[in-house]
């Protein structure tokens, strides 16, 4: 069993910065692959970023020179470095990690809200 959570959430102002944090417990040895999503109001749960356990990164075109995702393998904690914020970018933030033992099974944090303001 794994389990998540998130922090770093909070409001800003567009252009501003924010840096989130995942920190994950339990048998975190099952973990490969982590990311970052995000669900805004009316919206669709979407993938922001992704990082394997060998630091290789992926994000979504609308984030893509602005956001930074991390991790920290011996702190079992990935990040996510959100900079020149937009209104657009307000949501709330989901951790997720992928077991590679569990064959099909993934595992959610609760989220964290961001909101940034015009």
């Amino acid at each position: 069993q794994v389990q998540l959570v998130e922090s770093g959430g909070g409001l800003v102002q567009a252009g501003g910065s924010l840096r989130l944090s995942c920190a994950a417990s339990g048998s975190t040895f099952t973990i490969d692959r982590m990311g970052w999503y995000r669900q805004a109001p009316g919206k669709q749960r979407e993938l922001v970023a992704t990082i394997t356990r060998g630091q290789s990164t992926s994000y979504t075109d609308s984030v893509k020179g602005r956001f930074t995702i991390s991790r920290d393998n011996a702190k079992n904690t990935v990040y996510l470095q959100m900079n020149s914020l937009k209104p657009e970018d307000t949501a709330v933030y989901y951790c997720k990690a992928d077991s590679v033992i569990l064959a099909g099974v993934n595992y959610w944090g609760k989220g964290t809200l961001v909101t940034v303001s015009s």
